[in-house]
Parts: C-alpha cells; sequence; structure tokens
C-alpha cells in the first residue's frame, strides 16, 4: 500500500502515536482499553489489532469481510465496523510466508475467578493452580488456553511462545488492580507449545520468565514451559484410603527405602529410566526388599542435576526427565496397586536463582525477601520465600495440595525445615533479622507450615507429614492446637548422629563412648519419630556406610549388619537410602547406577540378605513398631555394660506377653556364655542373629539346643526374675522371641 494512502487514511483516526509506541516496546499495562472492539460515538465503531510483522489483516464480522488498514507505519490494523459484533470474531492475518487465521484474543471476556482471587490474596487458596497458569477451556464457545500470573508491580505482561514467534509485544495480558493477577484467553493453542511470560519491569527491563504453575517445563537446558491439559487427579476408592491410613499409621511398620530416580539403575548407554520402566523394575524391587514405603528425592522440575531436585524451578512439574506427567501417575498407580506408599521429598524452604525462576519475578523481590539477611540462603546460594507474603503461603500451600490431590501421595517429606524455622539459621551475628518479637523465630514460616500441615490431614485421609527437623525444637509432631507444627513424623536426626559417631571409633574406645548409643531413649518419645539413613550420609566427602566401619573388611560388613538390626530394633519408623541396603562402597553419585555389580560378592549379598530378613521381621513382629511412640513399649535389660560395648533391650506390643529381646555386641569380642535377664519365664527363640552365615557372618550359634530354643532360669538377673545364657559373636546382633507356652 502507498505511503500517501496509509496517511489518509491514518487522519481519519485519533491519534494513536502514544499507544503505538508503548505497544513497539512491549509496556502496555492495559491492552483491552485499547484493542479489540471500541464504540467511539453513536456512529464510529473501531476495531484495533497490533500484529507485528502482519502485511495484510481481514476481519470476519457478523459474516462480512472487512479489510483493516494499517495505522501510519505501525503494526496496528483499524478496521472500520458497523456493527458490535455479538460474538468473538476471525481474523486473517497475511505474513510473508502464511496466511493465520485466529480469533482476537480482546474479544474475550474477563473469567477471573474473583472469589478465588480474594483467597489468594489472603493467603488460604488452596487450589491455586486450578486459576493460576495455562488452562485449556471453553469461553464463549471457542476454545482456547486462560493463562494467568501473579506479578503486581509489572509493568506490563505478555505471553510469548512458538505460537507467536515469542514476540514480546502480541499477546499482552489483561491486568486485574485489585489482586495483582494478569490474565488473557488465547484461542486455539494446543498441548505441547512452549510458552514463558514476558514481564517488563518498572525501571524497562523486560524478564522471562516461566510459568510457577506450569504442569509441564522443557528438560534442561531448556526453560520453558509447555502448555498441556489440566491432568485428571488419581481418584483413590474406600480400599486404597484405607489401605493408605493403615500403612501410614503410627501404630504401623513403617520401613522407607529411599531414591533417587536418576540414579537408582540405569538403562543402556548410562540413559535414565523412564517412570513406566521404574513403575516395574523399582517397585518390584522395594516389594523384594520387603520395605513398606518408597520416598523419592524431589522430582519437581529442576534445572540442574547436581542439585539432586532440592533446587527446584516448575514445583507443580514432574521432572520430564523420566517421562510425562501421566507415565508418574502410572508409576504412582503401581506402587497403590502393591500396596506400596509413596512420599515425595518437598522443598519449601528455598529456591535458585535461574532467571526463568522465580528470583525477582516481577522485577522486585515478589517471592522472597528484599533483605538479604532475610531473602537469601547463604549455604546454598539460594532465596527464601516470604513466608509473611499471602500469595505466598497460597502458592506453597496449594502445591502442596497438587501433589497430595493429584497423585493420592501417601505424603510428604518436608526438606530442611529448620531453616525455615529460625531467622538466623547458618547466619553469624548482625547478619539476620530479629522477629517482631525479637526472637529469632521464623513466625510467617511457622504459620505456613502449620496451615500446610492442617490442611493436608484435612483433605487428604491417610497420609503422613514428614519433617526433617535438625533442631530440638519443640512440638514438630504435636497437634497445631496443641501449639505443634502438625507433622505427623520427624527425622531423629540426634540418633543418625550419635549413632553413626559411635559405629565408627575403633572397638577398644567404644566403651568411652557408650552414651551415643543409649542417649537417643532419653528422648525417644518426645516426637514421632523417623530414624534415617539417609543420602545426606553418604555424600560431600562423608563416604559410604560400610566405609565409615572400623576394622578389617569382615570387621566392616560385621559392624554394619549388627548396627542395621540395632537400628531396626530401636524404637522409630526406619528410613534407608538406596545403595546402603547392598553396602555400596564409594560415594553416592548423582549420575551413575548404584554398583549392582557388588552383588557378586557374598558379603555385599549378605547385607542385602540383612536387609530383607530384618524388613521381614519388623512387619511381622509387632514388638518392634506397636509402640514407637511410647515409654511402654521399650525396657532396658543392660544400657551400662560399657566395658563390653553390648546394649540389650526388650520391645513390647500393645500386648504385652508379645515382645522381642535384643543384644548387640560392638566389640569383635565373642562370648560363649553371655548371661541377661529376661522378662518371664519359658523357652525363648532365635529369629535373628547376624553373625549367620547367611548374612556372610561366622555362624558361631546363639545355643546348641535343637530349634535354636533357650529356656529361662529361675536366676535373677538385670532386675528380672528370669535370665538366659547364650553365645554371642563379635559385632552381632541377636533378636529372641518368647515361644508361646503348650
Amino acid at each position: 500500500m502507498n505511503s500517501s494512502v496509509v496517511d489518509k487514511i491514518g487522519s481519519s483516526f485519533n491519534n494513536y502515536d502514544a499507544q503505538v509506541q508503548a505497544l513497539n516496546i512491549g509496556r502496555f499495562k492495559d491492552p483491552f482499553s485499547f484493542l479489540g472492539v471500541h464504540k467511539l460515538n453513536n456512529l464510529n465503531i473501531e476495531l484495533r489489532l497490533y500484529l507485528p510483522t502482519a502485511l495484510n489483516v481481514t476481519v470476519d464480522s457478523l459474516g462480512k469481510k472487512i479489510k483493516a488498514q494499517r495505522y501510519k507505519q505501525s503494526d496496528l490494523f483499524i478496521a472500520k465496523l458497523n456493527d458490535l459484533p455479538t460474538a468473538p470474531y476471525k481474523c486473517e492475518a497475511e505474513y510473508e510466508n502464511a496466511v493465520i487465521t485466529y480469533y482476537d484474543e480482546y474479544s474475550f471476556k474477563s473469567e477471573l475467578d474473583a472469589q478465588a482471587m480474594y483467597l489468594f490474596n489472603e493467603g488460604s487458596l488452596e487450589h491455586a493452580y486450578s486459576h493460576f497458569g495455562a488452562h485449556f477451556c471453553t469461553q464463549q464457545n471457542i476454545e482456547g488456553v486462560c493463562f494467568c500470573v501473579w506479578a503486581p508491580n509489572a509493568a506490563s505482561v505478555s505471553i510469548i511462545g512458538e505460537f507467536n514467534f515469542w514476540q514480546a509485544n502480541r499477546h499482552f495480558m489483561r491486568f486485574h488492580p485489585a489482586s495483582g493477577v494478569w490474565e488473557l484467553f488465547i484461542p486455539g493453542l494446543e498441548a505441547d507449545m512452549c510458552y514463558k511470560f514476558a514481564i517488563t519491569t518498572q525501571s524497562g527491563d523486560v524478564l522471562e520468565k516461566a510459568d510457577p504453575f506450569a504442569f509441564k517445563m522443557q528438560q534442561a537446558p531448556g526453560t520453558a514451559s509447555v502448555l498441556q491439559y489440566k491432568p485428571d487427579p488419581i481418584t483413590l476408592d474406600e480400599q486404597a484410603i484405607n489401605n493408605r491410613q493403615k500403612r501410614n499409621h503410627i501404630d504401623a511398620p513403617i520401613s522407607i527405602y529411599e531414591v533417587h530416580l536418576g540414579s537408582w539403575q540405569r538403562g543402556d548407554n548410562n540413559r535414565y529410566l523412564s517412570y513406566a520402566e521404574l513403575a516395574d523394575t523399582l517397585v518390584n524391587y522395594a516389594l523384594e526388599m520387603n520395605f513398606t514405603h518408597l520416598q523419592l528425592m524431589p522430582i519437581s522440575e529442576y534445572p540442574f542435576d547436581g542439585s539432586w531436585g532440592y533446587q527446584p524451578v516448575g514445583l507443580f512439574a514432574p521432572t520430564s526427565r523420566f517421562g510425562d506427567y501421566n507415565s508418574f501417575k502410572y508409576f504412582v498407580e503401581q506402587c497403590h496397586k502393591a500396596n506400596l506408599g509413596i512420599l515425595i521429598d518437598w522443598v519449601p524452604g528455598h529456591f535458585p536463582s535461574d532467571p526463568h525462576g522465580l528470583h525477582q519475578f516481577d522485577g522486585t523481590h515478589l517471592y522472597e525477601h528484599a533483605d538479604m539477611r532475610q531473602g537469601f540462603h547463604p549455604d546454598w546460594n539460594t532465596y527464601i520465600y516470604n513466608y509473611d507474603r499471602p500469595e505466598v503461603k497460597s502458592f506453597l500451600i496449594s502445591n502442596a495440595m497438587y501433589w497430595l490431590h493429584q497423585f493420592g501421595l501417601d505424603g510428604l517429606r518436608v526438606d530442611a525445615v529448620a531453616s525455615m524455622l529460625y531467622l538466623d539459621y547458618s547466619r553469624k551475628e548482625g547478619e539476620w533479622i530479629p522477629n517482631c518479637f525479637g526472637g529469632r523465630e521464623n513466625l510467617g514460616a511457622i504459620e505456613c507450615l502449620k496451615q500446610v500441615n492442617l490442611r493436608s490431614y484435612k483433605n487428604n485421609s491417610g497420609i503422613m507429614m514428614v519433617a526433617e527437623e535438625s533442631t530440638a525444637w519443640p512440638g514438630v509432631t504435636q497437634d497445631v492446637q496443641h501449639n505443634g507444627l502438625g507433622f505427623g513424623y520427624k527425622w531423629n536426626m540426634g540418633w543418625m548422629n550419635d549413632s553413626l559417631q559411635y559405629m565408627q571409633r575403633d572397638p577398644l574406645y567404644k566403651q568411652h563412648h557408650h552414651h551415643e548409643m543409649t542417649f537417643s531413649m532419653v528422648y525417644a518419645f518426645s516426637e514421632n519419630f523417623i530414624l534415617p539413613l539417609s543420602h545426606d550420609e553418604v555424600v560431600h566427602g562423608k563416604g559410604s556406610l560400610i566405609e565409615k566401619m572400623p576394622g578389617d573388611d569382615w570387621q566392616k560388613f560385621a559392624n554394619l549388619r549388627a548396627y542395621y538390626a540395632f537400628m531396626w530394633a530401636h524404637p522409630g519408623k526406619k528410613l534407608l537410602f538406596m545403595g546402603c541396603e547392598i553396602a555400596q562402597r564409594s560415594e553416592w553419585g548423582h549420575d551413575h547406577s548404584i554398583d549392582w555389580h557388588l552383588l557378586e560378592h557374598q558379603s555385599h549379598m549378605g547385607i542385602k540378605q540383612t536387609i530383607k530378613t530384618l524388613n521381614y521381621i519388623y512387619k511381622n513382629q509387632p514388638a518392634l513398631y506397636e509402640l514407637d511412640t511410647s515409654a511402654t513399649g521399650f525396657t532396658w535389660i543392660d544400657n551400662n555394660n560399657n566395658e563390653q560395648s553390648i546394649l540389650s533391650f526388650v520391645r513390647y506390643a500393645k500386648r504385652a506377653r508379645d515382645f522381642v529381646v535384643v543384644i548387640a555386641n560392638f566389640t569383635p569380642m565373642s562370648y560363649q556364655h553371655y548371661d541377661i535377664g529376661v522378662p518371664c519365664k519359658g523357652y525363648y527363640q532365635v529369629i535373628l542373629n547376624t553373625d549367620e552365615t547367611q548374612f556372610f557372618g561366622s555362624g558361631i550359634e546363639v545355643t546348641q539346643n535343637d530349634g535354636q530354643l533357650i529356656k529361662a532360669s529361675a536366676v535373677a538377673s538385670h532386675g528380672f526374675e528370669q535370665s538366659i545364657s547364650i553365645a554371642i559373636g563379635g559385632l552381632t546382633t541377636i533378636y529372641l522371641q518368647k515361644v508361646d507356652d503348650e
């Protein structure tokens, strides 16, 4: 079109130079006030379209095709209409190499849920993921995607993606000042298209941000979000819910196998196994080993493999390393079918600084505190959520609800709770800001955790919420109504540190540190504890568990077997990191498989058989789990024998006559006649001896009697009226069970 004609046409319109300039630079806060159909007066109706690089544009309004005219030399096209359209209208845009027909985005009304936005701003929106992000839907009988993002301080927000050639000045979003939310409906989009939000800050910078609520994201090095239909949740029937309630209950046997999906096992050429493959191999392996639960290290999408998932960017997206949403859903369903509990690590304590992530999301410190003394984590070079901001609380609450509701999980293990609770966590004097009462408690984080736990338990019957909390914070597993944090379980980090320290000592010196194995009983019933030997104990130069053990190779394995058996008998649920059940010698590495080839050796196979046997006994002996949180379930026989470094105790079930006697010898010295008191007369049977040859032990028999029965004698010992005499090998743990009287 010749320029004189353009100028003549343009002169009949208002002066839109300022608007065109704002559109050009991608800084337009209220696109619906200018783009789309506008009635200028009783006679004139204008349709304004902004289409960068378009050559010609035609509008189909009420069955009549009208050619839009270019405004001056800009990408603004204007069509004169005779009547107001009664429905969304189609436009045909001609480009150099294509002609695209589409419905005008600015002909659709806003369908933002005002009540949901109120709850979001209040900090109580449990299902924010149903409103924010990108959702396929139908508006005014037209199919498309509704985008919604919280960015209250942005000058302008637009949607960029492969559907608009990543142009930041094409799909400007509508701003809702009351909620700080931007939204736009774009018709005609398809699943698996990539997109981001282009956010123009008040200073004029343009930030390309991934969708915080995306259900799918590109795998690194890609950083875009991916359109996906809102997935259907896993629906649990009554039987599945009952199973979940039983396996997670405080009086249930809980033995958790902690897994990093990327390195449990690899395929050909060191490739990742898919969720579908893991649904077969991993689930079956956990069942073979008699574990009751799987716990997955974080699977929310994360950019850097070396973070192991603990620096996530896509909190609502199962990582695409192993497949899509439906593949992960299948994995969970297979766990359910096998009655195998499944937990995932959840990371609400911090987020990374990746430019496409949450940091300075709208050009301001939106999700994190602005003050580095509150908003930056010095240990991990990450950013700390501003838990005092209601919208951040809604974001985190809804993320917890998403994983529990959509997948029917058994629960969440909340990472690094201590770092959330304390304002001075890992900070020196002057590097932190006290709360409003002058204390070091992070009141916003405390309230956030309480709300997450309250709502999680209320909405998901039979789950377990687990805290990795490494301090003596009181009431972690107490009800919120009783001033607790509301978790179901807490990792017993004190037991882990003390016992591992003890086990690493030379047997000659263990007698001087006997308390390291007994002190845990002082506080064993103050919380609902899980005893963890997690990934944290086999990384960062700490070495593997087997290499922590002192002595020669035989002694290392004997030590580890005795330690595991002591752990399985100690009050508290159990957690073991993958590879520890085969005594992997090298430190865990995230970029390769567990060293499964070690099972060619009897010593390593013996450790595997030990764990398998321990889990079996544990699940079938109520005395080892029913009263984990009650002092009535535990009695010392002898906790003072530091000279021989032998510990003995009794574990009781709810039915007091069901009990297990435990004797653990932590030096290489063997004894042919070791006398201990027992609760009652009768016969006792050996149900575990870690020195058996099947475990790669020396084979010292506890008793020479047939059937391994030991008769109690009416000789008082250790405060009991009856006692027994047994043989016990060096570095050995023994379980004895009372045989019912005939």
